[in-house]
């Protein structure tokens, strides 16, 4: 069956940085976009970031650009999350999900997205 296993998830002091990892198994991962989403205690999960199947576009929450950056490696089934410059505001349980689209631009909505992981907790300290 399709699993999505993020790792990488620790605390960090503000200002630091942080790599997640997203990986797959159980599908053809080149025929599939990639989001990663947060959800902080009390609140609705938001979209982060997200990367298309081949890894040609990429699109970013307003809260995060410039200092995440996703990225991903198809021969290893994997998608990346470079945080840098965290605040404590990112601190969150940070999911990865995908779905299959072979389209040059992805969705930013959670409900499009077929398949989940379990997520990986992020706290960034003050």
């Amino acid at each position: 069956q399709v699993q999505l296993i993020e790792s990488g998830g620790r605390l960090v002091h503000a200002g630091g940085s942080l790599r997640l990892d997203c990986a797959a198994s159980g599908l053809t991962f080149r025929n599939y976009a990639v989001g990663w989403f947060r959800q902080a205690l009390g609140q609705e999960r938001e979209f982060v970031s997200a990367i298309t199947y081949n890894g040609r576009s990429t699109y970013y929450a307003d809260s995060v650009k410039g200092r995440f950056s996703i990225s991903r490696d198809n021969a290893n089934n994997t998608v990346y999350l470079q945080m840098n410059s965290l605040k404590p505001e990112d601190t969150a349980v940070y999911y990865c999900a995908a779905y299959q689209s072979g389209w040059g631009i992805v969705t930013r909505v959670a409900q499009e997205y077929d398949h989940w992981g379990q997520g990986t907790q992020v706290t960034v300290s003050s």
